[in-house]
């Protein structure tokens, strides 16, 4: 009896298919290693093994060395920096000062602020510096000259604060000096201080009022004074006489042709009526 034996199953060798793919893999994460965007609104620097490169990277793709250089990103943007500030003013008062400081980094010189700076040049630079400057200039000021000037003091802020940021390639767009806070007594005293200053305001107006309606009573007693005088002026004799006149014509008119019964003084009484007796 014959036996037949059964086929020998081929053995597939899979290292080349595994390598193949293990290939093309790596190739994929090299090419997208090979590449990277720098975002608009940012400049880019080449790191090589930590070591930075000064070529400065407009936005947009980069080839860059897989796995042995990176890019770092650095925002030129504007940016806002805020920051809380305690100090005393000139006259000694405490003042608590919130300002907010606008600023972008200069685009040619990145790779100095990141490479002298690093990364954290905010808090490392930025805000020390407006805190520095801020107490300097608040205590040049009296507690009041820092309410009804602070765009001047802003302003002084914002000089110097331009010059100090300037060494490290920063760029000071604005600076506002959002809030000054000061002790609750000083607020009284101040609160105080306008309400006399009001009251003052509306004695000062009363009196000016007065002294206008006084002036004005004068004017017209002066007035009426010199209006008097003028008319003494124009009586003379001759006008005398002339008002005489007038009034005895006035009389004349008024009279109705009647003579008095009875008259009196010097000449005797005579009844005027027994003379029409006597003529019947």
């Amino acid at each position: 009896m014959h036996v037949v034996e059964p086929n020998p199953v081929k053995k597939v060798n899979l290292k080349p298919y595994i390598l193949f793919s293990l290939l093309i893999v790596v190739g994929v994460i090299v090419a997208f290693n090979g590449f990277q965007t720098v975002q608009y609104g940012n400049v880019g620097l080449y790191k090589t093994f930590g070591k930075l490169n000064d070529n400065i990277l407009s936005p947009g793709i980069h080839m860059k060395i897989p796995f042995v250089q990176s890019i770092i990103q650095v925002n030129v943007q504007v940016t806002k920096a805020e920051t809380d500030t305690s100090a005393s003013s000139k006259d000694l008062q405490p003042v608590s000062t919130h300002v907010a400081v606008n600023y972008s980094v200069d685009k040619a010189a990145a790779y100095k602020l990141m490479n002298n700076v690093g990364g954290s040049f905010d808090n490392v630079i930025v805000n020390p510096a407006i805190q520095e400057i801020v107490k300097e200039v608040t205590a040049r000021y009296p507690a009041e000259d820092l309410i009804a000037k602070r765009d001047v003091v802003a302003g002084e802020v914002r000089e110097h604060l331009t010059t100090r940021l300037a060494k490290y390639n920063l760029i000071v767009a604005d600076i506002n000096i959002v809030n000054f806070k000061f002790s609750d007594a000083f607020n009284a005293s101040i609160e105080a201080k306008q309400v006399a200053q009001q009251q003052a305001l509306k004695a000062e107006n009363d009196l000016k009022r007065v002294q206008i309606e006084a002036k004005q009573k004068i004017a017209q007693a002066q007035a009426e004074a010199e209006s008097l005088k003028l008319k003494k002026q124009e009586v003379t004799p001759e006008l005398i006489q002339l008002k005489q006149i007038e009034v005895q014509e006035m009389a004349v008119d008024k009279w109705d042709g009647s003579l008095p019964n009875v008259t009196g003084g010097a000449t005797p009484f005579i009844d005027v009526n027994s003379f029409g007796s006597g003529g019947k």
